[in-house]
């Protein structure tokens, strides 16, 4: 008797806020409306009768079962929703006997159907796969909505075809992602009709956890893409489909997607802030400029998007002018911003067109609360990255004077200058909710800094590091520091020198002592610096198109039996992704996605070598709550 598929799942974000479910040939009760479903798998032979199907509300701690009801013969059934169950709703549908959920797909609000097969399967444990457990997800209603709408970028669950954004420019057939979801599908395809490959694939996805369903597997998969790549490659190539998928095993089963907005602003973006509903904010280095020998000037916008990538905001004004690296949120949800200033040098751009070097902009609400020039106040110059203390000081480090300035409870009148600090070319700041940690790229150094602008002893902390950059804070409160090993800035004047050794290295919370350097994880040159939501290490790589991810502090999170330090992406690739150019900024969001930015072009024009887009690994990181602004009262 030939094997049968057991259990079908999917993931519901549904437009009603609640579910009743009855037989197709059943009357939908009052106050419903319904929702068309089809078990169709792309994969032939597999028989889709007599499939129970079952809903369970997942904006929650736990899954909870909200009903069930049997599909027709043709695989077909309706759900009626009603208004009392919050959403998303996650449905599994499994046949007589059943025991293993096989399919999985996503409702997006206001759709009337639902298609189910491996593409929609694929997309949704991969969008979700932080909130899985061994068969569903689970999770606060806003993040794990967030999340379900990025596994919408994945595949069409209404149609159960690729999704326009897998498909399209700057995705599609410019990059290896479409491949790589096509090769995952087909691996579920062999488990829909061979019973052996469909315990291989659990067995390969979950290491040494347990799932049990197939949307968990990929789940498992996309939370560590790198554990076991080719087994999982050989069962896609068993599978004989019709849509080709990667030729070669990837070093890792990363799903990464780009976005670029409106296709025309985007020009060069510096960094990442997050607010609380996930929303991401951008700031942008140059004019806009699709020729990169054609030179451009420093930009004036900044950006907004949605948490599934599509461009919501543009705002110009406050002095914005050309925006490095420095952007942050304060406890009120303003959103301060530091104008480094970039631009094609003269002629190029024009004198009188310069941007200016030494200011910040402040922004609430739509409304720009810094003047056209920005706020000068603290001898700014060229300035980078900024942290808003939790105390309400805002920190800036000026790479052009050697100095930081602090911003008294984000009081540009109250401004004073901290002086070098010991610092040559300060780069970032991040306070770790002791002491404030500053990096320094020319003499390699971080200095340790009370909040009154005291330094520690011992303070500039040197020898561990190597030209670091960027700067993160675990909730234990060690600081993890991103070596670049070789990048230099004009500050304004580039320090020209050989190129070192890239790594990360730890900070102690209290300054006092250092762990590292740490080589792994295929990390090439280093830039920015994000801790996820179980303390790991996620890095910016300005070269070799590729993020790096680390053990962090606690080896107990890590996967595969990992320390602290070792690399969770794999040494000779990291996490390689062809649609990367030149990387700085990278955030992890409140629904487990790596944003990461495209700052500078492969091979760089400077009269425009500012890249295009954002990028998106899927679901890849323990996700980073954003906790509430104050009303500022």
């Amino acid at each position: 008797m030939a094997w049968r598929p057991h259990i079908l799942v999917f993931a519901a974000v549904l437009g009603l806020s609640g579910l009743v479910v009855s037989a197709c040939t059943g009357a939908p009760p009052t106050d419903a409306s319904s929702v068309s479903g089809a078990i169709a798998p792309v994969t032939d032979g597999v028989d889709a009768v007599d499939w129970e199907v079952t809903a369970w509300e997942i904006a929650d701690a736990e899954a909870r079962e909200i009903a069930s009801v049997t599909a027709g013969e043709d695989g077909a059934f309706t759900l009626d929703l009603a208004d009392d169950i919050r959403r998303p709703v996650f449905v599994d549908a499994r046949p007589a006997g059943g025991e293993a959920p096989l399919l999985a797909g996503v409702i997006a609000e206001g759709t009337g159907e639902v298609t189910l097969n491996e593409r929609t399967t694929v997309a949704s444990g991969y969008g979700m796969a932080q909130f899985f457990g061994d068969a569903q997800p689970a999770g606060e209603e806003m993040p794990i909505a967030n999340a379900a709408a990025m596994a919408a970028n994945l595949a069409d669950f209404a149609t159960g075809e690729y999704s326009e954004v897998l498909t399209s420019s700057p995705n599609g057939s410019e990059t290896e992602t479409l491949a790589a979801f096509t090769s995952l599908t087909a691996m579920l395809s062999v488990c829909l009709v061979d019973e052996s490959a469909c315990v291989a694939l659990f067995e390969t996805a979950a290491g040494t956890s347990s799932v049990t369903s197939a949307a968990a597997a990929f789940a498992a998969i996309a939370r560590d893409p790198s554990a076991e790549p080719e087994a999982l490659f050989e069962l896609a190539q068993d599978a004989a489909g019709t849509e080709p998928g990667l030729s070669d095993p990837p070093a890792a089963w990363t799903l990464a997607l780009r976005f670029d907005g409106d296709g025309e602003s985007l020009d060069g973006p510096g960094n990442f802030a997050i607010d609380p509903r996930g929303h991401i904010w951008i700031n942008n280095n140059y004019e806009y400029g699709d020729d990169p020998t054609v030179p451009v000037c420093g930009s004036d916008e900044m950006f907004e998007f949605a948490p599934d990538g599509e461009l919501v905001g543009t705002y110009s004004g406050g002095g914005l002018s050309g925006s490095g690296f420095g952007i942050d949120f304060d406890a009120e949800g303003r959103l301060w911003l530091s104008n480094y200033g970039f631009a094609a040098p003269e002629p190029g751009c024009p004198a009188d067109q310069q941007p200016l070097h030494n200011s910040m902009t402040l922004f609430d609400d739509g409304d720009f609360l810094s003047p056209d020039t920005g706020f000068t106040q603290g001898d700014l110059s060229w300035p980078q990255g900024i942290e808003v203390a939790r105390n309400g000081d805002v920190w800036i480090a000026n790479c052009g004077n050697d100095t930081v300035a602090v911003y008294p409870d984000g009081d540009p009148e109250q401004a004073r200058n901290l002086g070098s600090l010991g610092l040559e070319q300060p780069f970032t700041v991040i306070d770790n909710g002791r002491l404030m940690f500053v990096s320094a790229m020319v003499n390699s150094a971080v200095a340790v800094v009370e909040y009154d602008g005291t330094p520690i002893a011992g303070s500039p902390l040197t020898g561990a590091f190597d030209r670091p950059m960027g700067l993160g804070a675990d909730a234990a409160g060690n600081v993890w520091v991103a070596n670049s090993g070789g990048i230099t800035l004009p500050c304004p004047d580039r320090v020209e020198e050989g190129r070192g050794v890239p790594s990360v290295t730890m900070i102690a919370p209290d300054g006092s002592s250092t762990i590292g350097p740490f080589t792994g994880g295929g990390v090439v040159l280093p830039w920015g610096l994000a801790i996820d939501g179980v303390g790991n290490v996620w890095v910016a790589n300005f070269d070799g198109q590729r993020v790096s991810a680390f053990c962090g502090a606690d080896p107990a999170v890590c996967p595969r039996g990992l320390g602290t330090g070792d690399g969770i992406s794999p040494d000779d690739t990291g996490y390689a992704f062809d649609g990367l150019t030149r990387s700085t900024g990278i955030a992890v969001d409140p629904s487990g996605n790596v944003w990461v930015m495209n700052n500078w072009e492969q091979v760089p024009q400077q009269t425009n070598p500012g890249g295009h887009q954002i990028v998106a690994f899927v679901g890849a990181a323990p996700p980073v709550p954003v906790a509430p602004f104050t009303d500022g009262g």
